[in-house]
């Protein structure tokens, strides 16, 4: 597979690999630290600026879900059956989509493809959010420790 080649046959390959893995932990390090900083200072009032951060939160753990399912171990596999198996609890359309999710009726290659896929493109559908994130504070204004206008020049 694909992250074995990087690890053993690219030159520091191993080197980018976990530094990509470990980057996304201090990535969530910071994003919980950025959380906590607008929970403290009440920044869930402004509701659309808010909404749009808890959208880009479950947007990056799905992100970090799939690139878990990458390395393809034991681990991985079965962190896939369980994690994706949660949505067929959904009423109607629960195991029509996880089916769809694993491109058929288990978790196998074909899972990991559009893990491979998904993994690829909800970075940049993560950019697109932290721009609407960035629109929207802009038209709100930030919330700060000191309780000053940021608007007061």
């Amino acid at each position: 597979f694909s992250v074995t080649h990087i690890c053993r046959d690219v030159n520091y390959g191993w080197l980018i690999r976990y530094i990509h893995a470990n980057g996304a932990s201090m990535f969530f390090i910071c994003l919980f630290i950025h959380i906590g900083r607008g929970i403290y200072y009440g920044s869930f009032m402004l509701t659309e600026t808010w909404n749009i951060g808890i959208i880009l939160l479950l947007t990056t753990m799905a992100t970090a879900f799939v690139g878990y399912v990458l390395p393809w171990g034991q681990m991985s596999f079965w962190g896939a059956t369980v994690i994706t198996n949660l949505l067929s609890a959904i009423p109607y359309v629960g195991t029509t989509l996880v089916e769809w999710i694993w491109g058929g009726f288990s978790v196998d290659k074909a899972t990991l493809t559009r893990f491979f896929a998904f993994h690829f493109i909800l970075p940049f559908i993560i950019t697109a959010l932290v721009l609407v994130h960035l629109l929207f504070l802009h038209e709100t204004g930030s919330n700060n420790p000191s309780g000053l206008n940021s608007n007061s020049d």
